[in-house]
């Protein structure tokens, strides 16, 4: 049993597929069939999965790990995540404006002027381009749009990304510094 101490989401196994034990994934890296090139695939729960073969589908890889020999055997694993350790992805491929998801998470989200709007907790793609979801202590979590005009930096040294707050859709005018919207009009005191 292996416990991972900085996961990183690597696919999600389907249905099985066949006799033999094989299992249909949705693979998330960038070449699908280089799911075994990280290394073993371990789930939350502490289970370790080599994989034997893989081929790729339609829009799923198909593998079979060691161990894994018969469809009961297959289908069991059904929604199972599998996850490497985020020092098996290898940083020496990437170029300099590149980065893996995972390093941005924990990052704290500041504007030009230094005021904080939370840290990256997740990193969503529902289809319309990716999200960054930022969360603050005694703040509800937020999405900003992961774009060039929202995220105008980031800085993983120094452990923060640069926000346009406003593009961010965080403030509804520059005067809007707090992050909040404005106090509706009340009754003036006399």
């Amino acid at each position: 049993m292996t416990k991972l101490e900085n996961p990183v989401l690597m696919a999600t196994i389907g249905a099985a597929q066949g006799l033999r034990g094989e299992v249909r994934a949705r693979a998330f890296t960038s070449d699908p069939t280089a799911l075994g090139d990280y290394g073993h695939l371990h789930s939350l729960d502490g289970r370790t999965f080599e994989v034997l073969e893989i081929r790729e589908a339609k829009n799923v890889v198909i593998v079979r790990f060691r161990g894994i020999n018969d469809r009961n055997a297959a289908e069991a694993l059904n929604g199972l995540e599998l996850y490497i350790e985020r020092n098996n992805l290898p940083d020496d491929e990437l170029e300099d404006d590149e980065f893996f998801y995972a390093d941005l998470e924990g990052l704290e989200a500041i504007d030009d002027k230094g005021i904080g709007y939370g840290t990256v907790s997740g990193i969503y793609d529902f289809g319309a381009g990716d999200l960054l979801e930022l969360k603050g202590p005694g703040k509800r979590p937020v999405l900003i749009p992961f774009s060039e005009a929202a995220v105008l930096e980031i800085d993983l040294e120094g452990g923060k990304i640069l926000i346009d707050p406003m593009a961010a859709g965080l403030i509804d005018s520059p005067d809007d510094f707090s992050g909040k919207p404005p106090k509706p009009p009340g009754k003036a005191k006399k």
